[in-house]
């Protein structure tokens, strides 16, 4: 396996996949329809307006086994140096240990562009992804319980966030 770059040329399709997937079978993501390829033009150019990592895993033969990335928290100026990022692993590749592997790259990538806070936004029953958090230093700071409805349940979004030491000159305005 080795960690790249993702591009909307080579990863677009195999992106949409995973997320698609996501949005029907779970609660990973507060979504109820399947995405169109079209709206992936869109969300890598606001990865890459914004200098946002979308940071791959692939086996030997180039399938995409995962992915990571963060985006904005809040859209106020004073929230720069927060991010929210999210991990997919795709379903075939679950319980490998991929999800660590791509949460220890997105915090390099994080540390690298100067981000104080990571916040991740994980459905309260998502025990796989709040063990992996706090394995890796995340702290849980806050639930909102009945914050969305999906298949029929009203689900729990509880947060968890990792203080970096970044940046070393925060500047405001």
């Amino acid at each position: 396996m080795k960690l790249i770059a993702c591009t909307e040329r080579q990863h677009a399709v195999a992106i949409l996949d995973i997320f698609n997937d996501a949005i029907l079978t779970s609660t990973a993501l507060y979504d109820y329809k399947p995405r169109h390829i079209d709206s992936m033009t869109s969300w890598f150019a606001t990865k890459l307006i914004n200098n946002f990592p979308v940071i791959g895993l692939e086996d030997e033969k180039g399938t995409l086994l995962g992915f990571a990335s963060y985006g904005t928290f809040r859209a106020w100026p004073a929230y720069k140096y927060s991010a929210e990022h999210s991990i997919y692993i795709h379903k075939d590749h679950r319980g490998k240990g991929l999800g660590k592997v791509l949460l220890n790259a997105l915090i390099d990538a994080a540390r690298e562009r100067d981000v104080h806070t990571l916040i991740g936004a994980i459905d309260a029953a998502n025990g796989g992804s709040i063990a992996l958090h706090e394995k890796n230093g995340f702290s849980h700071t806050g639930t909102i319980k009945q914050a969305a409805w999906k298949f029929d349940r009203w689900l729990d979004l509880a947060f968890y966030q990792l203080i970096l030491d970044t940046p070393s000159a925060p500047v405001g305005g």
